[in-house]
């Protein structure tokens, strides 16, 4: 496994992917015409967040020489894809309520597509600075 990033890039990635499943998360939200006044929209957002910071690591989305590839996207739509599993499991624990598989396809995929979208970006962003 490579390094991680220095500290101060790796700060600002877990930062900006936390904002990123924040944003997919209200989204998620919204379309439904669900309040985002009642909180509850926490026991979507930190399952997945915690998921995805179990799961990134471990698909070098925090390494240097990855995280700043854009041919290296591929492992945040992977990464997605584990961790959106996870984080309906663990919702489902947190509201003692039925885990239902459309839901977590559906997070899967929107997770997948706002994160392989974020990381491009960074990437592109990180390629363009050398």
């Amino acid at each position: 496994m490579k390094p991680f990033l220095p500290l101060k890039n790796l700060a600002a990635l877990i930062a900006l992917d936390a904002l990123v499943l924040l944003a997919i998360t209200l989204i998620g939200f919204a379309t439904h015409s669900s309040s985002l006044a009642d909180g509850r929209w926490l026991a979507t957002f930190l399952p997945l967040f915690i998921a995805w910071i179990a799961i990134a690591p471990w698909l070098g989305l925090y390494s240097s020489g990855v995280a700043g590839k854009t041919s290296e996207f591929w492992r945040a739509l992977l990464a997605a894809a584990f961790a959106a599993p996870l984080a309906v499991l663990l919702r489902g624990l947190w509201l003692n309520a039925s885990i239902i598989p459309i839901f977590g396809l559906v997070m899967m995929a929107v997770s997948a597509a706002g994160m392989g979208i974020w990381r491009l970006i960074w990437a592109g962003a990180a390629t363009r600075k050398t």
